[in-house]
């Protein structure tokens, strides 16, 4: 940390929000910077406007000149941007230093970083493990800044600018995200679980894990690394660590000594630090088993991190949904909606699956990210009673609950017609649930917008 980047001329790749919080750090230090987007349809000139005067920030779309390449002494790449696209290739073969934004973030930021990946439940742990932060710091007294960015919807370097010696931040990270770290190292990391989703980008489960790994590659002795121990890549990732490790199993019935390290668990309807009680699930407000997990997970950071029990427990039972994750949307004529909207993969989906009690419509369907949908389907058993069906993606998870003999099944031409569907076939008592199993990219600018839209169409009916 408290890297310069005083006159250094600095190529972004990706004029998105990232691209964007990336380019005013960059200049808030002192650099060169030129903005770049391969897509023609990138407003150039409004991009320039969220500058201002600054006469140090160009903006540029199309194909990358070759005097703005030879110009270049580092590269900083977007999320969304592959390191295996043609540009990134040439920009390697060019000899410029890549880096990325979350990179970028931490190598000037200052004060105690907590960092949370996994394939399902970053957004509710980190946003839970934000608050219990916050109050942790105000229960401490002074002016201790708590920040709350990453994959969560802000960007790590609209803020790394804003850390003091005594902040804390908490960060979700995506494997997108992860490909680029170098000196990345968190004080607190956790990585909550690794199943199939991204495959279109990572090619390969291993290299998909690998990436989520590369959060805690850095982190050695004083740190401490949180891990899934009912998750079996996870598990594995613990051994041989010079830093800390904590595990959090909800499913193994184990004691602490079972694992050699220390253990956040469940028992009798607790949850607990070792042997130590930290709160009853029945003083929890969010849905669903997956969510323990991720409170457990914070629970276990938290407390490494050395925050009372008692802030930990108020914090947990007063904490409520965050939005677009099995959030209560409305209770319409006896039927109640919930949006799942950042379900983006079918294990997401399958624990939304799970968490219904009610007879349930689902509404799937979305981006292809190469997924298979075999273990949705089984899930259905006993709780969906429909599925409704949109997007890129709707025939072949059509054609995949057939094949499981799931035939209650109907096609909808968008989000508003899927929601229509729902109404004309509840009753009162059962529930619908739109949680997709895919992303949002082939309808929706994201699956924000998607979840939005979804509770719009809802409080119309």
């Amino acid at each position: 940390m408290g890297r310069s980047y005083d006159k250094k001329n600095c190529l972004i790749i990706g004029a998105g929000k990232s691209g964007k919080g990336a380019a005013r750090l960059l200049l808030d230090n002192g650099a060169e910077v030129t903005l770049f987007d391969e897509n023609e349809k990138c407003d150039t000139e409004a991009v320039r406007s969220e500058f201002g005067e600054n006469e140090n920030i160009k903006v540029i779309k199309g194909k990358l000149p070759s005097e703005v390449k030879e110009k270049a002494e580092l590269a900083v790449l977007s999320p969304g941007v592959p390191l295996d696209s043609p540009l990134v290739l040439d920009l390697k073969a060019a000899g410029i230093p890549l880096t990325g934004e979350i990179e970028l973030a931490y190598s000037v930021s200052r004060g105690d970083l907590l960092a949370i990946t996994g394939t399902n439940g970053k957004t509710t742990t980190t946003t839970l493990l934000g608050d219990i932060m916050k109050n942790h710091a105000k229960s401490t007294g002074g002016d201790r800044k708590v920040f709350v960015v990453g994959n969560i919807g802000e960007p790590y370097t609209l803020y790394a600018g804003e850390t003091e010696d005594n902040s804390i931040t908490v960060a979700e990270i995506s494997s997108f995200q992860l490909e680029t770290v170098s000196e990345f190292r968190p004080r607190v990391s956790a990585i909550l679980n690794v199943t199939p989703d991204h495959l279109n980008r990572h090619h390969t489960m291993e290299a998909y894990a690998e990436a989520k790994q590369r959060i805690m590659e850095n982190q050695g002795s004083g740190d401490t690394v949180v891990l899934n121990y009912d998750d079996p890549i996870t598990k594995e990732m613990g051994k041989g660590l010079k830093a800390d490790v904590v595990y959090f199993s909800r499913d193994e019935k184990l004691e602490p000594g079972d694992v050699g390290t220390e253990l956040v668990h469940l028992r009798n309807g607790e949850i607990l630090f070792n042997e130590r009680p930290i709160v009853k699930l029945e003083d929890i407000k969010l849905l669903g088993s997956h969510n323990h997990e991720n409170i457990m997970a914070a629970v276990a950071m938290a407390v490494k991190y050395g925050v009372p029990d008692s802030v930990i427990r108020d914090t947990v039972a007063s904490f409520k949904a965050v939005e677009h994750r099995i959030e209560y949307v409305e209770t319409v004529e006896g039927v109640d909606y919930y949006n799942d909207s950042k379900g983006t993969n079918p294990d997401a989906a399958i624990k939304a699956v799970l968490s219904m009690v009610k007879p349930t419509v689902l509404i799937g369907g979305g981006y292809d990210k190469k997924s298979t949908y075999d273990e949705l389907i089984e899930s259905f058993e006993g709780r969906i009673k429909l599925l409704v069906l949109i997007g890129e993606t709707a025939e072949s998870i059509r054609e995949c609950a057939l094949s499981h003999g799931f035939d209650k099944v109907i096609m909808a031409t968008d989000l508003k017609n899927a929601v229509d569907i729902c109404h004309d076939n509840t009753v009162p008592g059962d529930a619908v649930l739109l949680s997709p199993a895919c992303a949002s990219w082939d309808m929706f600018k994201n699956y924000e917008e998607r979840g939005t839209l979804f509770k719009e169409y809802v409080r119309k009916l």
